[in-house]
């Protein structure tokens, strides 16, 4: 899957676990999916998945990944692939903003991304199959890009992947799950959250100041394909300025949560963040603690691990110059456990191994 900030690769083996733990369901809702790496490890263990992202590239990585299953889409996603790795590359909008105007990709990946892109445009195929297709290219760009992981900036030199030739995969789509069909929707978290009903919901709201859309505005407009103006540098989409996500403010992160929790249709709910987030575990587990009428039985699962690589390396200037310092490379991010049903269970997962292999739980 793609380069993510926040990606829960790490995270998902306890997410998946925890959903089985808390055990009365079979579906998932994933409020904020991103790459759907999440909804994609539930839909393996056999949950019904249900995807949500306000985000073009996110709902397509959904469909793909939670919605598409493979006994439909392998057979012509493999010959279409086959096909599309074929066509030689066709200088375009891609190739122009990404490769001439920035440094993004290499030229003749960019070439390739306009011709491909332009293909699939052309074939005019059921929105599943299509799906399959804009998420092998994405990730086929992913793998030659020239970035930290995140496209407010590009590398000064080359990133050695950047040499490589672009060339598409098959991604790895799930037969469907047991539970049933999945489904993958394009909404506004809210209007997901009250029109979507599930056992368990899943949510990971951006937690800081930065816009998914502002990192991963390449990804929108690959999948749009609506060739947008862009401004600055780093040749951002024009409506990265205007739309902004309530979760990215500070000041009405924790009305935007209380509001969002309330909305919740599901009987468990499960919530990722950082404790670089814009709310304190103390007070997200008040706001979990008083859901059900003051009901809620909360279980804080907490983890160690290393922050994204351009945290690593540091904070560079337009001109490639270093700027500002590192100020920490580890951070705790937690899972909270909210539910109506007895999590006994979840708390009692931490005396199953060492204590120096086990995350700390709280039990409220």
């Amino acid at each position: 899957m793609i380069k993510y900030l926040g990606s829960k690769r790490t995270l998902v083996p306890l997410i998946v676990d925890t959903v089985k733990r808390v055990g009365g369901g079979t579906s998932v809702l994933d409020l904020f999916s991103g790459t759907s790496r999440v909804g994609h490890a539930l839909k393996a263990a056999g949950y019904r998945v249900i995807a949500n992202d306000h985000n073009a590239y996110a709902a397509t990585l959904a469909r793909c990944y939670v919605q598409a299953d493979s006994e439909d889409v392998l057979h012509d996603a493999t010959l279409l692939i086959r096909e599309l790795n074929g066509l030689k590359g066709a200088p375009g909008y891609f190739t122009e903003t990404f490769c001439i105007r920035s440094r993004y990709f290499q030229p003749k990946n960019g070439e390739r991304v306009d011709a491909i892109r332009e293909a699939i445009a052309a074939k005019r195929l059921e929105p599943e199959l299509e799906a399959v297709l804009l998420v092998s290219l994405m990730e086929a760009a992913d793998r030659v890009d020239s970035t930290t992981g995140v496209q407010m900036a590009y590398l000064k030199e080359w990133a050695p992947r950047a040499y490589n030739d672009l060339e598409l995969r098959v991604p790895a789509v799930l037969p469907r799950a047991r539970a049933g069909k999945g489904e993958a929707h394009q909404l506004d978290a809210f209007d997901a959250a009250n029109a979507l009903r599930a056992d368990v919901a899943y949510i990971d709201p951006p937690y800081n100041q930065h816009s998914y859309l502002g990192n991963y505005h390449i990804w929108e407009t690959l999948v749009r394909w609506d060739k947008p103006p862009v401004y600055g540098v780093a040749c951002k989409r024009i409506d990265c300025r205007e739309r902004q996500s309530v979760f990215n403010s500070k000041a009405g992160f924790r009305q935007a949560a209380t509001r969002l929790l309330a909305t919740v249709r599901a009987d468990t709910i499960l919530v990722s963040f950082s404790d670089e987030g814009y709310i304190s575990r103390v007070d997200m587990e008040g706001l979990l603690a008083g859901l059900w009428g003051g009901e809620s039985a909360v279980v804080t699962i907490e983890n160690d691990y290393k922050r994204y690589v351009g945290a690593q390396i540091g904070i560079y200037n337009p001109r490639g110059e270093k700027v500002g310092r590192i100020s920490h490379l580890r951070n705790r991010e937690y899972l909270y456990v909210a539910s109506r049903r007895d999590l006994q269970a979840i708390a009692d997962r931490a005396y199953e191994r060492p204590a120096q292999q086990l995350p700390l739980f709280t039990a409220t």
